[in-house]
């Protein structure tokens, strides 16, 4: 395994360590996107409409639009958060709800196993 370049950077962020070019397409995403279906309780509007506002940033480039833009992003926004709600409404499910703290584990679970990767590949942050 080839040593990393001495420019090398690491960011040390909520979720470990990371090269700097991975922790910037890592912190880039849209986190509020998650799974939402089949969870006891049910997502409410809020979680849904947050995921849908995240999906409309991401597709359209834009954090906040501009005045002449608002009126379509919010349109985007709820017509996306309207189907969302249609599918889940359509899905079938055939297993027990899913718990939001398994899941929670889990995705840390997720998370230790990516950072001892990053370790073991980069070696330690300097």
């Amino acid at each position: 395994m080839s040593k990393p370049p001495r420019r090398l950077q690491f960011r040390l962020s909520r979720h470990g360590l990371m090269h700097r070019a991975q922790a910037v397409t890592f912190l880039s995403m849209c986190r509020n996107i998650k799974l939402l279906h089949h969870f006891a309780p049910p997502a409410t509007d809020e979680e849904i409409r947050a995921s849908a506002l995240q999906y409309v940033r991401k597709l359209s480039g834009l954090r906040e639009p501009g005045a002449h833009n608002q009126v379509a992003f919010d349109r985007a926004v709820q017509q996306v958060t309207l189907a969302t709600k249609k599918l889940f409404d359509a899905l079938e499910v055939h297993g027990p709800p899913r718990s939001r703290e398994v899941e929670k584990l889990k995705a840390m679970a997720r998370g230790q196993k990516r950072d001892e990767a990053l370790r073991k590949r980069f070696g330690a942050a300097r």
